[in-house]
């Protein structure tokens, strides 16, 4: 299994995976085609199938021209069967998606839509989460609700430690002074954030990251840390309390 991140329109990752076996390749969430046909023209790969996480524009705007000049099918969620462009077939919980010999779970994770979905492919220990999970956040409630939001990433947080995490999006530099904001004794925070503010001066990626890493510096992942509950005065509140008020508090944050 190859994958390819690309950077798409200001901070988009769109994400190329190739079988090696049979030679097929798929994308995740190409907001734009461009980018696509640079990289598989380049590797000469033939793109047979496009995948959505969510339908938000700047996840599904290439997908009709990708199908139109590859014949590459597009499947998404069947719950947003009317809002993604193109497409072709539909998935939801449960599932098993699958590119030549490649397997991805498909989970519903809903919250930042009512109808995203994630791809987790468990051999390889590589979840594609859209923006219900982003590096060091979580993506805004724009039609979920926090309780939905919540228990998507109580599953999330359950994957294995080393699952890399693939987001939609380049946002860990600008989460990090939230995150101190809430947390600002935690040591292995404090050293993510020097990596990450020095990597992102030099234009190197930081996606992906690590579940493992996630769960030791990622807020919304860390209801229960003691440090966070005081900074927001919820010590005796419940873990979905706790997410809720950070959530409120990152929409309100400058």
């Amino acid at each position: 299994m190859q994958i390819e991140q690309l950077l798409a329109l200001k901070d988009n990752y769109v994400y190329l995976i190739h079988d090696e076996v049979t030679g097929e390749t798929a994308v995740i969430d190409p907001s734009e085609s461009k980018p696509v046909f640079d990289v598989l023209e380049r590797k000469g790969w033939r793109l047979t199938q496009i995948l959505n996480t969510h339908h938000h524009w700047d996840h599904v705007g290439g997908n009709l021209e990708l199908k139109e000049k590859t014949g590459a099918t597009v499947s998404g969620f069947l719950g947003d069967k009317a809002r993604i462009p193109g497409i072709d077939s539909t998935i939801s919980e449960g599932d098993i998606w699958k590119i030549g010999s490649l397997e991805a779970k498909v989970f519903e994770i809903p919250g930042h839509t009512t109808g995203h979905i994630a791809f987790y492919f468990e051999k390889n220990r590589s979840l594609f989460c859209g923006d219900t999970l982003f590096t060091l956040g979580c993506g805004r409630l724009f039609e979920g609700t926090p309780e939905q939001m919540w228990k998507s990433l109580a599953r999330l947080r359950e994957l294995p430690p080393e699952t890399k995490v693939y987001c939609g999006h380049e946002y860990t530099a600008l989460q990090t002074k939230f995150c101190l904001a809430f947390e600002p004794k935690n040591q292995e925070l404090i050293k993510r954030t020097e990596k990450v503010l020095a990597d992102t001066e030099k234009g190197i990626p930081t996606v992906p990251s690590t579940m493992e890493e996630e769960l030791k510096t990622n807020p919304f992942l860390r209801p229960q840390s003691p440090e966070i509950r005081e900074s927001l005065g919820l010590q005796k509140a419940s873990d979905e309390d706790v997410f809720r008020e950070l959530r409120l508090r990152k929409d309100q944050f400058h």
